[in-house]
């Protein structure tokens, strides 16, 4: 079984964006995670939530649950936690498949 974790985010300051994704993969790859794939949004068919806009998504990919828990609650991200504040509005959530 692999554990996807899907973030869809808002971007807010384009710079610190950059900053953050030229961190973050290596704080994923400590924990055994990889990058799968990573892109723009287009309009939803249906915001039937009411979720806020958003305009970026990225997927990883882990072995475990437990794996993306370490990694989601690790030192090493939560260093980068007020470049990612700066840079976006994130959600962040893990799929089974």
């Amino acid at each position: 079984m692999s554990i996807h974790v899907i973030g869809i985010f808002k971007i807010k300051s384009p710079i610190d964006f950059d900053d953050y994704r030229a961190q973050v993969s290596t704080t994923i790859e400590l924990y055994g995670g990889k990058l799968i794939r990573r892109g723009v949004c287009q309009n939803p068919f249906w915001n039937q939530l009411n979720s806020e806009p958003f305009d970026t998504f990225v997927e990883l990919s882990f072995s475990s649950l437990e794996d993306a828990k370490r990694w989601a609650g690790s030192p090493e991200y939560a260093a980068l936690l007020p470049v990612r504040e700066r840079a976006m509005q994130l959600t962040l959530f893990p799929l089974v498949v």
